[in-house]
């Protein structure tokens, strides 16, 4: 960490740390630390690029606008054009997922129903992701990349595509429950007082629905139970969250976070295996 960056830190904290260790993994460059000073510690959080510092200040005001019950406590953020810096409650320690069972599990289902049902002044989801088009409209118009992945044959794309569009085309992304929109088992934490959600960029004012479905592929990824369990009668979720990973894990290596696209193709193997069930579809 920079003298200067450290001493932005320091300034935050209110109290000088005495160490640091750089925290691994993430899937963006922003730079992440664990500080301490005798019995304290925080987590850091610092923008790299303009990408970073644009999600660090979304993430801020996600801080302030949702309840201290679903996430750590915000002990202060400082902004920069390049270098803002978030710093938090050090949750080090409480990351235990995987593996997965029941406890665990229903500890995230219990955190996301009351988020969901939770007053939170978030911005809508447009807001926030953009107007993009669906994965499975991206993926008709270029199959290449998803062919690519050798997931499933252009044989089998031609049959499927019209349910998977028509499926996606009823899931709507708008909605008025605040939702985090990148639940993951690196973004939860399981502290005694009950599972948590950190990394807070990404949340809106989204479809509660989505929002959990979102989760599950890469939940069953990690040894946990088909997402129809959780989520069950879902077949637009199942389309819609299949069709995001279609339209990306394909794509070429983003230089700045390699392990995004390797991370993706797990997931569209999950979900358009969901989507599969959910549609009635043949197999790939």
């Amino acid at each position: 960490m920079d003298p200067w960056i450290a001493e932005r830190v320091a300034s935050i904290l209110d109290w000088t740390p005495q160490s640091l260790s750089r925290i691994a993994g993430g899937y963006t460059p922003a730079a992440r630390y664990r500080v301490q000073a005798a019995r304290k510690s925080a987590f850091v959080k610092i923008g790299t690029n303009g990408a970073t510092a644009s999600a660090l200040r979304k993430e801020e005001a996600a801080y302030r606008a949702v309840g201290m019950a679903f996430r750590p406590t915000l002990i202060g953020f400082q902004d920069d054009e390049t270098h803002p810096i978030l710093v938090t409650e050090d949750l080090s320690g409480n990351f235990v997922a995987p593996p997965w069972d029941a406890k665990k599990i229903e500890s995230v289902l219990r955190l996301v129903e009351r988020l969901h049902a939770s007053p939170a002044a978030l911005r809508p989801y447009r807001d926030i992701h953009g107007d993009m088009d669906a994965g499975w409209v991206v993926v008709q118009r270029d199959p290449g990349p998803f062919l690519g992945l050798g997931i499933a044959s252009q044989a089998w794309l031609c049959r499927a595509l019209p349910a998977l569009l028509a499926a996606e085309a009823s899931c709507a992304t708008s909605g008025n429950a605040p939702c985090h929109w990148d639940i993951r088992s690196d973004n939860l934490a399981f502290p005694a007082d009950g599972a948590k959600l950190v990394d807070w960029s990404e949340a809106c004012l989204s479809n509660p629905r989505l929002d959990l479905g979102f989760w599950l592929p890469s939940l069953a990824d990690e040894g946990g139970p088909e997402p129809e369990v959780l989520l069950p009668g879902a077949p637009e979720v199942a389309a819609w969250v299949s069709g995001y990973f279609a339209a990306r894990a394909g794509l070429p290596v983003i230089p700045h976070a390699p392990r995004v696209r390797q991370v993706q193709r797990r997931q569209l193997v999950t979900a358009l295996a969901w989507a599969q069930r959910a549609l009635r579809l043949p197999p790939a």
